[in-house]
């Protein structure tokens, strides 16, 4: 039975803060009405999400106003909501794919027969065709969010809440999830809210937008098609990427040259002895961005983390050619840390992952300290790259308590600090609204047009357009060829 929502003065805000990150929000969402929930990167919409599932804690932050799920508080619905988070290692309980994906089923009290049918089809709706015994810690970050997709439709709520569900797919998954999710409602009646920057992805399937305003309450609130012919531009400049309206990136005014990193016959792995993927030989040049694309769980992010130098390969070699090594041996996963922060600056899949400082500004200081940088420079520094990156506010945050837009600038904010002739990034414009996106584009193209070498991982086919200068894909004969 599909689920109601209201809101009535609602707001929320993380402790420590002065601002409320969403305050004055009075919304009703009917009983199977499909919400497509937008709006600038900091928002607010996450926060929502997550109070309408019941999970932010009276010990992370202060509320106000009233906010009901079937006339009930959100922790007192237990069983009628449903979260897929930004994050989808925060949703990985246990150790093996099907008993992830029963998970939630068994709290529920749903009968063992009925919950492995759940299971299956579950894990067929979003196109994850793996062993139900495969480990969840050898799934990458794709195939982990298609996983924790599959356990919250198995619950088959009444509320099901998405946060950004495609994120970090690739096209083909983008469809998948998509048609799961369309396929669910159909067979269930339930209600949905979902969160995605990029309004062509479920525009056919929602009947409703609802968009918050970054300064508190409804920006816009109706059929989709409708405040989007209404509204379209101004909406655009607020952030929301409207296709009729996208983002103007800036135009690059030199081009690539020598290679700087290399690789030959690379094979590369998490764990050793556990090849992830054979990579075909890549050069990454001064003043140019290789992209690297390939279906979820092809290895991209391994290979990432490979080029930083922060993983040893299977075998072959990652080759810092003379002027990026200066006298270091060749081989990036030999050097020191401190060596290795001043030539490689590498973006993380999952920012949280990257993050050592209590505060936003220490955060983005501690590549510049760790290179013994004037303390006048690194304030500089760190307070150009807090305005460019839309965070000047959230100086003293806690890191944590970003939103996943603003994370992600901050992860690539400290990459950017310490200047690294290399830079590694891994889906770099996740979760980003049109503005912040182009914010970041611009500031790598100003880093490629100084001869930065750039190697990203990445499905945003918008940024590829504007920045890539060579595309290597990898494949499901790579991840073949690197296990035979």
């Amino acid at each position: 039975m599909a689920a109601s929502v209201r809101a009535t003065g609602w707001g929320w805000r993380h402790s420590g803060r002065r601002a409320w990150g969403v305050h004055d929000l009075n919304l009703s969402i009917e009983p199977g009405e499909r919400v497509l929930l937008l709006g600038a990167s900091g928002s607010g919409k996450s926060t929502l999400v997550a109070a309408l599932a019941g999970v932010l804690g009276s010990d992370e932050g202060e509320q106000a106003g009233d906010l009901r799920v079937d006339g009930l508080r959100p922790h007192d619905a237990f069983g009628r909501t449903g979260l897929v988070l930004q994050d989808p290692d925060s949703q990985v309980v246990l150790g093996r794919v099907g008993d992830d994906v029963a998970f939630g089923c068994e709290n529920l009290g749903v009968p063992r027969g009925v919950i492995w049918q759940r299971v299956s089809e579950a894990l067929e709706d979003v196109g994850l065709d793996l062993p139900l015994d495969r480990s969840t810690s050898d799934l990458s970050g794709g195939q982990k969010q298609r996983l924790a997709l599959a356990g919250v439709l198995a619950m088959r709520p009444g509320l099901l809440l998405l946060d950004e569900p495609t994120a970090n797919l690739d096209p083909a998954g983008v469809a998948e999830v998509r048609d799961a999710v369309a396929r669910t409602l159909d067979g269930s009646g339930a209600t949905l809210i979902v969160i995605e920057h990029r309004v062509e992805v479920w525009r056919d399937l929602v009947d409703r937008v609802i968009i918050l305003d970054a300064t508190g309450g409804l920006l816009a609130d109706g059929p989709v098609d409708r405040v989007l012919a209404t509204r379209g531009g101004e909406l655009a400049g607020a952030g929301v990427w409207v296709p009729e309206y996208p983002p103007v990136a800036r135009t690059r005014t030199s081009s690539e040259s020598g290679g700087v990193l290399g690789t030959r016959h690379l094979v590369v792995s998490r764990v050793r002895g556990s090849a992830v993927a054979a990579v075909p030989d890549l050069s990454v040049r001064a003043g140019g961005l290789t992209a690297l694309t390939g279906p979820n769980g092809s290895g991209k992010s391994t290979l990432a983390l490979t080029l930083g130098g922060l993983l040893r390969p299977e075998s072959g070699a990652v080759i810092a050619e003379p002027g990026l090594a200066i006298g270091l041996d060749p081989a990036p996963a030999s050097w020191k840390s401190r060596q290795l922060v001043a030539r490689i600056g590498s973006v993380f899949q999952d920012p949280e992952h990257q993050f050592l400082a209590a505060t936003v500004w220490d955060e983005l200081a501690v590549g510049p300290r760790a290179l013994r940088s004037r303390p006048s420079e690194t304030k500089r520094t760190v307070d150009e790259l807090l305005g460019r990156l839309g965070l000047d506010r959230l100086a003293l945050a806690n890191p944590f308590t970003l939103s996943g837009g603003e994370k992600r600038r901050l992860s690539v904010g400290t990459a950017l600090a310490t200047n690294a002739p290399v830079l590694i990034l891994d889906e770099p414009t996740f979760g980003q609204d049109s503005r912040t996106w182009a914010e970041i584009v611009d500031l790598l193209s100003v880093r490629l047009d100084e001869g930065t070498a750039i190697a990203a991982v990445s499905h945003d086919g918008a940024f590829l357009d504007a920045l890539a200068t060579e595309v290597v894909a990898l494949g499901v004969d790579d991840v073949a060829a690197a296990r035979s």
